[in-house]
């Protein structure tokens, strides 16, 4: 049996499962306003009323959009008082860097 190299590991096809998932993570961060949502939320924990005043969508739109990203586990969530704060997961940017094709280089 021929032994691989490592150019033949990363050039070989991921398996079915593996694309949907880099796929479906991929979508989740593919929209102009999740973007800038996970942009300011780089910068620290931030409560939807923050992530508001620089975003022009409605209150609506913008939990429809959190709910997204907290699903594909790019956000997290805590409760303070009667507010809640969105954080960036520790593992999203290496999450979506991972999704990437293995010759997409950053």
């Amino acid at each position: 049996m021929a032994q691989s190299s490592a150019v033949d590991l990363l050039l070989r096809p991921s398996p079915p499962r593996e694309v949907a998932d880099a796929v479906a993570l991929l979508q989740a961060a593919a929209d102009p306003v999740r973007w800038t949502v996970l942009e300011r939320l780089a910068a620290g924990p931030r409560c939807v009323c923050d992530l508001q005043e620089h975003l022009d969508v409605s209150s609506t739109l913008l939990s429809y959009h959190l709910r997204i990203l907290r699903d594909a586990g790019l956000v997290t969530t805590s409760r303070r008082g009667r507010w809640i704060d969105y954080a960036l997961a520790p593992d999203a940017s290496s999450r979506l860097t991972a999704a990437l094709p293995a010759h997409v280089s950053l």
